[in-house]
Formats: structure tokens, sequence, C-alpha cells
């Protein structure tokens, strides 16, 4: 019987979450949106484990100048519903880019996250701002890696 390798656990003292700062200005929405899934994952991370929160904070500026392809601005349809009868919304996202712009990214982000507990956390470590400037300047390390991951992003 052979003896397998022990493969090393991270505990939660050992994880440094990252603050990456991703500009959407030219980018296709659900390739940022992916790319910004990943992040929050923690799959970009030689030390990630699926039952444990090993992600990084990812603050996405200029949300409003997103691209999305073909006729989606105009035929897009996003719906919602309060729970009671003909409590039916529909939203268009031509509209939902005009009115909240950060709503969209925040929505296709959610869609490609685990839909659990540890998913809606993943999901609080994302913070969207339709402009340039963000509060969150003291917390983001513009380390090479996070530089280097925002020309992979934009690429």
């Amino acid at each position: 019987m052979a003896i397998r390798p022990r493969m090393h656990q991270p505990k939660a003292s050992e994880l440094k979450p990252e603050w990456h700062v991703i500009d959407a200005e030219g980018q296709t929405l659900g390739r940022i949106s992916s790319d910004i899934a990943r992040l929050l994952q923690g799959k970009h991370r030689s030390s990630y484990v699926p039952y444990m929160n090993t992600g990084d904070f990812v603050v996405v500026i200029n949300a409003e100048k997103v691209e999305v392809t073909g006729n989606k601005r105009e035929q897009k349809i996003y719906y919602s519903h309060s729970g009671y009868h003909g409590g039916l919304k529909e939203i268009k996202l031509q509209q939902l880019l005009d009115s909240h712009p950060d709503r969209v990214i925040k929505q296709s982000v959610k869609g490609m996250l685990p839909k659990n507990i540890p998913g809606r956390k993943m999901l609080s470590r994302l913070k969207v701002y339709a402009g340039e400037t963000h509060p969150h300047k003291a917390q983001v390390n513009w380390t090479e890696k996070s530089k280097e991951l925002e020309q992979d992003i934009s690429n």
C-alpha cells in the first residue's frame, strides 16, 4: 500500500487577501466578469481550497463604460419578482446601465459564483463603482502581481 503525501491545508490566519483594481472601460461584460469571479473565489492562488474563502477583494471602476457584444444593450432583459401576483418587473440592459451601472457587473459576477453562504461572502468582497474614483485607495496594494493581473484582464 502506497503512502500518500500530505497536502498543506491553509489556515485562515495564513490567508492574506489582496486588493485588485480592475478598469472596466472598453472590456466585454462576460469576460471581465469571469476574471472577477476567479479572483473572488481565489482560484488564481496556489493555496486554493473550495471549502474556505481564499479569494481577494476586487474593486471595479468605470462600470458605466463596460461593453456588450451584439444587440444586447437593447435586447437583454433583466427580470425581478416581488413575490406578489403581477409583481414581475422587467428592465432592459440599456436602462440599467443608465440608472445603476454597478448592478450590471455585480449581477453578472453573482451568476458565476457558488449559490451558497460562501458565495455570498465572496460577493461582498466585490466593490463596483460607476466612475474613476473609489474610496478604497488606502487598502489597494499596487504590487507587480496586481498590475500583471490587470494587464492580463485587459488583453
